[in-house]
């Protein structure tokens, strides 16, 4: 493409804010029914060029007057959508009509340079296949010895004394990035059987740390376009973000098929490993779809859980309360037992449980997931949906609907996950009210690894730890859903070590 064809198509994508108050003054009365503004021909781009850095809360607030708590968006340069924060619908679209709604080509083009033909990635039977693969490595017994080790290693050995280090220096510290390292360890020890070792903040970050990062933003950033030729037009000349993708993604690629070379090597001579990616090479995996599995489960298991605590030891700064709740808990299990926490200690905090459960409630690691149907179909609601319609379960404004939580929705309250109020026995909440973790064929494998890492490392922190936001720390963080969430700038603390701790 010539450098005159590039300036003829930027100059005229300048001229679309124009051209949308052009149309929006002739237009005097926009069409409107339970959604945003909407036109002939442009649909509500004018309205989502406006919202376009407020997405989440403007999503909220229309599903949120919507009787069916569905709505559904037209815009130029894009496919029509359907967001509903319904459970009937979620149940429908996740579960009860599952084959109709896949994750789509124009969703798996977005995520296909980075995530390739994994399992978040895939549809169809290649997904089957994977998810039957994966679904028997989940379960067995020696996976779940192997990452309980792995913690057990990690936090010991790693995250006490480095913030035993930080609490005597009083340095101020990143939360955020502790937790993004610190679950960077945990999964690529588990998945690719390597240790990254980075969870030195006074160290830089490793390299594949920093291009699997990048590659995230640059896929997310693809996602948000507003027109989606956009980025295909940037791919094509290798210019800006697209760039950065294809260098990050070689070289995440680069690290990954040379761990895969090593781990030949090493079952050649007789090694045996419990890590993911042996145990896909054992099964036969070829080493291209290793990889891509691979990334996946990187992709799954850093970000998550690390945006998860992120938000979960802010929200204790702000109700100290309840942070005395969770160490109540934790002294009755030190009272019981002198030593290290093992497997049956963590499984049992369900006041621990409970208060991440309400953290991923109103700071969800995955704001939205999106489908696209394969057919025409009706919603429980009632809503039309046709062949190509993206369909998105938005589990931020589900958390924020007063429908589903009361009018309190707002507020962090983590009793409201016990039958009774002062603990006890947990609630049944179905997965089509909390979709965190998705549900239906698709639930995430890694549920319970998830929140055994969780409640471990809040666990062992709060044992010997206080945190306390610096004293740059002092507006409301702002919640930025990427491919997962995190916490805009991080979250600058100061570390204290208890006097008496619970160890």
């Amino acid at each position: 493409m010539s450098f005159s064809v590039l300036t003829t198509i930027l100059s005229l994508t300048s001229l679309l804010p124009l051209l949308f108050l052009i149309i929006q003054h002739h237009y005097k009365t926009p069409r409107i029914k339970f959604g945003p503004p909407t036109y002939p021909i442009i649909g509500c781009i004018i309205s989502f060029y406006h919202n376009r850095r407020r997405l989440l809360h403007w999503y909220t607030d229309l599903l949120s007057i919507s009787p069916s708590n569905t709505i559904v968006i037209t815009r130029l340069g894009s496919c029509r959508t359907i967001i509903t924060a319904n459970p009937q619908n979620v149940e429908y679209i996740l579960k009860s009509n599952f084959h109709n709604y896949p994750k789509g080509h124009k969703f798996t083009e977005i995520l296909g340079d980075f995530l390739g033909t994994g399992i978040f990635n895939a549809d169809g039977k290649l997904w089957s296949s994977q998810r039957k693969l994966a679904s028997h490595d989940f379960s067995a017994k020696t996976l779940k010895e192997f990452v309980f080790k792995v913690l057990e290693d990690e936090i010991e050995n790693r995250l006490i004394p480095y913030l035993i280090s930080t609490a005597k220096t009083g340095q101020v510290i990143d939360f955020q990035e502790l937790m993004t390292r610190l679950g960077f360890d945990i999964i690529c020890r588990v998945s690719l059987g390597f240790d990254p070792d980075c969870l030195d903040l006074s160290n830089p970050p490793p390299p594949l740390l920093v291009s699997f990062d990048n590659a995230a933003a640059s896929s997310a950033i693809r996602g948000a376009a507003p027109i989606q030729i956009i980025w295909k037009i940037k791919k094509l000349l290798n210019m800006g973000t697209e760039r950065n993708l294809r260098d990050s993604v070689g070289a995440i690629h680069v690290s990954i098929n040379e761990i895969i070379q090593k781990r030949k090597r090493e079952k050649l001579a007789g090694g045996d490993r419990n890590d993911l990616l042996s145990r896909m090479l054992d099964a036969g995996m070829d080493d291209d779809m290793a990889r891509d599995m691979a990334i996946s489960f990187l992709m799954a298991g850093k970000d998550t859980t690390s945006a998860a605590l992120t938000w979960l030891f802010w929200l204790l700064t702000c109700h100290r309360d309840v942070e005395t709740g969770i160490v109540r808990e934790l002294s009755s299990a030190s009272a019981e037992k002198k030593k290290n926490m093992d497997f049956e200690d963590i499984k049992n905090m369900d006041f621990l449980k409970a208060c991440l459960c309400e953290t991923m409630r109103l700071y969800p690691p995955v704001a939205w997931d999106s489908k696209h149907a394969g057919d025409r179909d009706l919603l429980p609601d009632g809503t039309v949906v046709y062949k190509g319609d993206r369909v998105t379960y938005f589990p931020y404004g589900m958390g924020r609907m007063e429908e589903l939580w009361g009018k309190d929705r707002l507020e962090f309250r983590p009793d409201r996950w016990f039958v009774e109020p002062n603990g006890g026995e947990m609630k049944k909440v179905s997965p089509y009210v909390y979709p965190i973790f998705q549900a239906g064929p698709r639930v995430c494998l890694g549920k319970e690894m998830a929140f055994i890492q969780m409640k471990y490392v809040a666990a062992s922190i709060l044992r010997r730890f206080e945190v306390f936001p610096a004293a740059a720390q002092k507006k409301i963080p702002i919640f930025v859903p990427l491919l997962t969430a995190h916490m805009l700038g991080g979250f600058q603390v100061n570390i204290c070590e208890k006097e008496q701790p619970l160890v």
